[in-house]
């Protein structure tokens, strides 16, 4: 079982992660700002789906190297850690032009949750997070299937829900900001910060 504290630590992290523009929510937006709240929030359906896949691959898939493998799981982690320091050095670096969100054409709901789920499986800060951060904050070793079931299954969806949901209702406002390159700097480089600070903690843990 997991604890509350490493419960809370997940759901302020996948909050801050989820907030950050990218691939996902700029498509949401867009979906959102041409067809209405009703697309917005079915292609938001998928993302959460594409999260919950990569949240259950991680917990359950990193928890059966840790038992199993130990070193393995140790040169992972190291490897994970330098993942995030080179991310931190790309956001960093990073040009921060003028974001243009697809418009796309009216679909079926179905369509547009087909769409979320795709754009999440693709999507590197996606798999960067669960696959590399998600150690950081949560041991995986100590999860059980109620931990997982009754823990970070409803704390993901909520915060997806409210975030991904804020990005919706607010979609023309949200764009506006998406649009500015002084914005997009300051988000991308406190990212960078936010991901040398893992790294470091995930090599001292290791």
């Amino acid at each position: 079982m997991i604890e509350f504290s490493q419960l809370i630590a997940y759901t302020v992290a996948l909050g801050i992660a989820a907030a950050i523009p990218g691939p996902g929510m700029t498509a949401l937006v867009a979906r959102s700002v041409a067809n209405g709240a009703k697309s917005g929030f079915a292609m938001l359906s998928g993302l959460i789906l594409g999260d919950l896949f990569y949240l259950s691959l991680a917990v359950f898939g990193l928890a059966v190297i840790a038992q199993n493998f130990g070193q393995v799981f140790i040169v992972i982690k190291i490897l994970a850690a330098l993942y995030l320091a080179f991310l931190a050095w790309k956001f960093w670096t990073a040009e921060h032009g003028v974001l243009q969100a697809k418009v796309v054409d009216n679909k079926e709901l179905l369509s547009a949750a087909a769409s979320g789920f795709a754009i999440t499986l693709s999507n590197p800060k996606t798999i960067a997070f669960y696959l590399a951060l998600l150690p950081v904050v949560i041991d995986v070793q100590a999860v059980s299937f109620s931990a997982w079931a009754y823990g970070l299954v409803p704390a993901t969806i909520m915060i997806l829900i409210v975030v991904g949901g804020s990005f919706v209702l607010g979609a023309l406002a949200v764009r506006k900001f998406l649009v500015n390159p002084k914005a997009q700097k300051y988000m991308y480089r406190s990212a960078a910060g936010a991901m040398l600070v893992a790294a470091g903690s995930m090599l001292a843990r290791t």
